[in-house]
């Protein structure tokens, strides 16, 4: 192999190179974008895993006010079926008391707020509006001095007090109910608006996971175009080390050659008797030939 096939393997050798070098960058800045994207994944992932610690308190807190809504009601249900057997006491013992007077108390009440309605809702002359103002005042006298009576009968008047008290009661306990209440939507709606957080999370994860895949199937593919010319390379050196070798022995053997044609002219000089030069004896030697 002469010395221009040498010259056009090393330039082969060095295309496969070149083309190798570029390779190897390419599938190393695949592997670091795919490393970058795999820190974005963890970090996202981490948050997803916060996320969702978040909506597990949010539901255990939810669930506890719902439990305790469903206990409030049952008491707040409890007072009420006290309130309306007080009630019901209080109308019995009115109706006692008042049977002996033949008026009614409720229906006193009754006719107070008809009239009172009629003068708010109903046109009329000024004459018929103080009669119906004169009216009014007598009933709510009748009514005051019936309550009086009625306040002055002590069971009545323990019923009535009670009556106040469970009422009272019942108004509280509904302020628990929906204070409650109020708590378990709250917590609900922060755990609906996680899910919506988690459920944008968990897809951006699939979508860089998804790259990641791809990116890492590229860098593979890369990688091996580059281990393909990094072996190309290696079999030119060995054919390149190969033509070298060859021909140096070569040279070799046509140095020798060479050597061996002048010192048999020189022995066919020494044979013909002519004189030699110190040099000449020197190849002679050289060469075996004294």
């Amino acid at each position: 192999m002469d010395s221009e096939s040498i010259e056009d393997l090393i330039k082969k050798k060095d295309e496969f190179q070149e083309n190798a070098n570029d390779f190897r960058k390419k599938r190393d800045y695949l592997h670091d974008k795919s490393k970058k994207m795999a820190i974005e994944r963890d970090d996202i992932n981490a948050k997803i895993r916060q996320i969702r610690n978040q909506i597990s308190e949010h539901k255990r807190k939810r669930d506890e006010y719902n439990e305790r809504v469903k206990h409030a009601k049952e008491q707040r249900n409890e007072l009420i079926g006290n309130h309306l057997e007080l009630k019901k006491k209080i109308n019995e013992l009115e109706r006692e008391r008042l049977s002996t007077s033949g008026v009614s108390l409720n229906q006193l009440r009754q006719s107070l707020r008809k009239l009172e309605n009629e003068q708010m809702t109903q046109p009329m002359s000024s004459q018929k509006e103080k009669k119906l103002i004169e009216t009014i005042k007598e009933i709510h006298t009748k009514i005051k001095d019936e309550e009086e009576t009625l306040n002055k009968d002590p069971e009545l008047k323990k019923a009535v007090e009670e009556e106040k008290r469970v009422k009272k009661k019942i108004e509280k306990q509904h302020e628990l109910v929906e204070k409650m209440a109020k708590k378990a939507q709250e917590e609900h709606q922060g755990m609906i608006e996680l899910r919506t957080q988690l459920a944008n999370f968990v897809k951006k994860t699939s979508e860089i996971q998804e790259r990641i895949v791809l990116t890492k199937m590229e860098a593979d593919t890369v990688h091996r175009e580059f281990i393909d010319n990094v072996n190309k390379i290696h079999e030119l050196e060995k054919e390149i080390f190969g033509a070298e070798k060859k021909k140096v022995v070569k040279k070799k053997i046509a140095d020798v050659s060479a050597a061996q044609k002048q010192a048999d002219e020189i022995f066919e000089r020494f044979r013909r008797g002519e004189k030699l030069s110190t040099e000449d004896l020197m190849i002679l030697q050289k060469a075996g030939l004294l």
